[in-house]
């Protein structure tokens, strides 16, 4: 496995309510695998994805990273985890507006300090895969919303990381536009042995996934591989 949890737990104060966001989950996620995340908004999705991309620490509970607790690990060590191991593709697309789709790839791979020499080639690699090798040169206003989160995906796997975390990545775009989107990160499960944590609470995606984990209020309630 290439993420495992254990007895996960994730408690917020509000006020004087204790929010129990996730309650003892545990899960394991195969690598070259597509894994969703299923589930209605404030079901722990996203606390789940946050806590496994080392974004946010567990009240309680484990987390194992290619074999690594990285619940023990300091800020630089998960930050350094985080730039070279994992690559993330958000709902809202964050990519620079003043800069092409190339230059955002591109940028991504100066960040993870990837090796200058290889930064124009593998930019250019990443684009043509998810079927951008003609509009890499575009700003994204020049770009449709599914064509954006494509070049998220390709800024996300840029690097080479073992692991993508997108969290609700279609959640802006129609369905058959998120179809599309889905099936670019499928192809890259498939092809190029990329392992795919995704969340989302669309019925229309979970046919496409290797394996489901269905959450309600912070729990597993049903895996389905």
């Amino acid at each position: 496995m290439i993420i495992k949890t254990e007895n996960l737990c994730r408690q917020f104060q509000s006020g004087r309510e204790i929010v129990h966001a996730l309650r003892d989950v545990n899960i394991e996620i195969r690598p070259g695998a597509l894994t969703i995340l299923r589930g209605r908004s404030g079901s722990g999705k996203t606390t789940l994805i946050n806590l496994m991309g080392a974004l946010d620490k567990p009240t309680s509970g484990r987390i194992y990273f290619d074999n690594q607790d990285i619940t023990t690990l300091s800020e630089p060590k998960k930050d350094e985890l985080r730039r070279h191991s994992m690559g993330f593709i958000f709902q809202s697309i964050a990519l620079m507006p003043l800069m092409s789709a190339y230059e955002n790839v591109e940028f991504g791979l100066r960040v993870a300090g990837y090796d200058p020499k290889e930064r124009k080639k593998r930019a250019e690699e990443c684009l043509a895969m998810v079927g951008l090798a003609k509009r890499m040169h575009h700003r994204p206003q020049e770009l449709s919303g599914g064509e954006q989160q494509r070049v998220a995906i390709a800024r996300a796997i840029a690097h080479r990381p073992k692991v993508i975390f997108a969290d609700e990545p279609t959640a802006e775009l129609d369905t058959n536009m998120g179809l599309q989107v889905v099936k670019v990160l499928k192809d890259l499960v498939h092809e190029e042995g990329l392992t795919v944590v995704m969340s989302t609470h669309d019925p229309s995606m979970i046919d496409i996934a290797d394996c489901v984990y269905t959450l309600e209020d912070g729990m597993v309630v049903d895996v389905a591989e």
